[in-house]
């Protein structure tokens, strides 16, 4: 792969947790700190922060960030990753949302694969195994179900798979990392919204209902993303904890 660049998505507006992008952790931009980790990740030609928002590139532009405008229309976080490709030309983008500050470059760069299929369609995301039991039935938290080779099955809210025969089972969780072809990205801004997809609220559902293949990669990394002021609480409290507000 020639380019590969890193896109951080950051919309003013949220229903649960409003300029979410813009929350002090440790005394910095949740934003900042996705950006800081997405600069370290050497496989990068550049890192960019999405936005609508001029209050979020005022700032972002302010420690250091290259900023890309886009519309206020984007429906999802994929959606404005496709507009910035139309922006910004590469190979492979990786797009790290804006609302996981814990995710390190050592992550990140588990979504890129060494090569690409000879069509030119790759998309992957990242998930990690749960830790807490609590955190499989919060419907906060999407759980995925891969086949063995990777490919995701489904997605859920709810705790999938159930545990009917067995208790002998790791969930695992979203990693609101992934990895995508500019082929992807067309193939997702020209094909309708599924009905499962619009249940569920996740764009791999744009590939999985159309059975275009959709890798999860295990990162088996600590996660926790911001969906609201309490988690913010318990990011900070963590990164503190850990040596990580530096």
């Amino acid at each position: 792969m020639k380019k590969i660049v890193g896109m951080i998505p950051a919309r003013k507006e949220s229903t649960r947790f409003r300029n979410k992008p813009l929350s002090s952790i440790c005394g910095k931009p949740m934003v900042y700190w996705v950006w800081k980790h997405s600069k370290e990740v050497t496989r990068f030609e550049e890192v960019y922060i999405a936005t609508d928002s001029d209050e979020i590139k005022e700032i972002a532009e302010g420690f250091g960030a290259k900023v890309i405008m886009t519309s206020s229309d984007c429906e999802t976080a994929t959606e404005r990753l496709y507009e910035f490709s139309q922006q910004v030309p590469a190979d492979l983008y990786v797009m790290i949302n804006g609302d996981e500050p814990l995710i390190m470059a050592e992550d990140i760069v588990k979504c890129i694969p060494e090569t690409l299929p000879a069509d030119g369609f790759y998309v992957s995301n990242l998930m990690t195994d749960f830790s807490n039991p609590v955190e499989v039935v919060d419907p906060t938290n999407l759980k995925i179900v891969t086949n063995k080779d990777g490919i995701c099955l489904f997605i859920s809210r709810s705790p999938i798979p159930f545990p009917k025969g067995n208790m002998d089972y790791v969930y695992q969780k979203f990693v609101g990392v992934g990895a995508f072809t500019p082929q992807a990205l067309e193939y997702y801004h020209n094909t309708p919204r599924g009905p499962i997809e619009k249940i569920e609220e996740n764009d791999s559902f744009r590939f999985i209902e159309n059975r275009k293949d959709c890798y999860y990669i295990n990162a088996h990394c600590k996660t926790l993303s911001v969906d609201t002021p309490k988690d913010r609480v318990q990011v900070e409290i963590y990164m503190q904890k850990m040596g990580l507000d530096k």
